[in-house]
């Protein structure tokens, strides 16, 4: 990954090609505008999603879950998410629909969805894991990078994997992969 890749991958979007054709010193003031203009169009928002997290503590779940659904965009739900404790953010994923669950998981960093997951109701749990190896296989490997045993048991119990080693000489997942096969 070349300079430029590393100073936008946080936009989870590919490099435009005319950026790359830009010359060193204007590609990084065109990163250095790209981060300008995004930090002052999201000014406030931790703030706002940690406020948020704060008073939805003192609203039942029932209540906030159908709301947050039909009316929250799964970004914003994982703002949310990221300004809750753990054991919070856990009680909404167990009461989520799945695939508002899976489209919210993919804006939170793979380390805190594994200590959601491990937090989760078991059946809970494991319908979701079922839910992403069939749907996004890539990003339910790039959380189990970060599970514990228990539920790294859970994910090699229904993951297939490639049969032959030669598929994952460049694999990104190769570690986990490997971790996956000594389990099964």
């Amino acid at each position: 990954m070349n300079e430029l890749e590393n100073a936008l991958e946080w936009t989870k979007q590919p490099v435009p090609e005319f950026l790359r054709e830009l010359h060193p010193t204007q590609q990084k003031k065109a990163i250095t505008y790209i981060e300008n203009l995004v930090s002052s169009k999201t000014d406030g928002l931790d703030e706002l999603y940690h406020a948020i997290s704060m008073i939805v503590k003192y609203i039942p779940h029932f209540v906030v879950v159908p709301l947050m659904v039909e009316h929250i965009r799964p970004q914003i739900a994982a703002g949310v998410c990221k300004k809750m404790s753990t054991d919070q953010a856990t009680g909404y994923a167990n009461d989520l629909p799945l695939e508002y669950f899976s489209q919210v998981s993919r804006h939170i960093d793979n380390q805190l969805m594994a200590q959601i997951l491990s937090k989760m109701k078991k059946h809970r749990a494991e319908k979701f894991i079922h839910y992403e190896l069939q749907h996004h296989l890539l990003h339910m490997l790039d959380i189990a990078e970060h599970l514990d045993e228990r539920m790294l048991e859970v994910v090699a119990k229904r993951v297939t994997l490639p049969e032959h080693s030669d598929d994952l000489v460049n694999h990104p997942h190769k570690e986990v992969i490997e971790r996956l096969r000594e389990i099964q």
